[in-house]
């Protein structure tokens, strides 16, 4: 950027001054100074889009290295895969083949699914029954007319 010192802004002054005249020089001045905030915006607004763009850049970058290693990974964990799984068959097969496993390889049929019989209509609370006994919880649900003929006072002979 240009480097202007105090003397250089006072020269420059005076020879608008002189050229332009104390009439238009306010009017002159608000324009080249809403002229420069323009200009210092547009050029901060370019910096801003360049670095953004590099460091997009940047981004996509490591975005290739990491699925280039998660690929690298992946691979490795199914040459591991794989190999386990053909050393459990082959030795599968060896245990069937001695005649000590299951008859020729095969598996036995899972056993009969039996219903577990529980009472569906039993409700089946978590708190015991003698702890809601002893403080006075409501097990049951009663009716009004059954709620008022229980706690109607009793009739008095008089």
């Amino acid at each position: 950027m240009l480097d202007f010192g105090f003397d250089k802004i006072a020269l420059i002054g005076a020879v608008a001054l002189i050229v332009i005249g104390p009439e238009k020089l306010p009017r002159v001045a608000r324009t080249v100074g809403t002229l420069l905030g323009k200009a210092q915006r547009y050029v901060a607004d370019v910096k801003a889009e360049v670095n953004r763009s590099i460091e997009l850049e940047e981004l996509q970058k490591m975005k290739s290295q990491f699925q280039t290693a998660v690929h690298d990974v992946e691979q490795s964990v199914r040459q591991e895969v794989d190999s386990a799984s053909q050393a459990l068959s082959q030795t599968w097969g060896d245990i069937s083949g001695d005649g000590v496993g299951h008859d020729h390889g095969i598996a036995p049929p899972p056993p009969e699914y039996r219903h577990p019989k529980k009472n569906w209509r039993l409700k089946r609370g978590a708190t015991p029954l003698w702890y809601k006994q002893r403080t006075g919880v409501k097990r049951h649900s009663q009716s009004g007319a059954a709620r008022v003929a229980r706690f109607r006072p009793p009739k008095r002979d008089t």
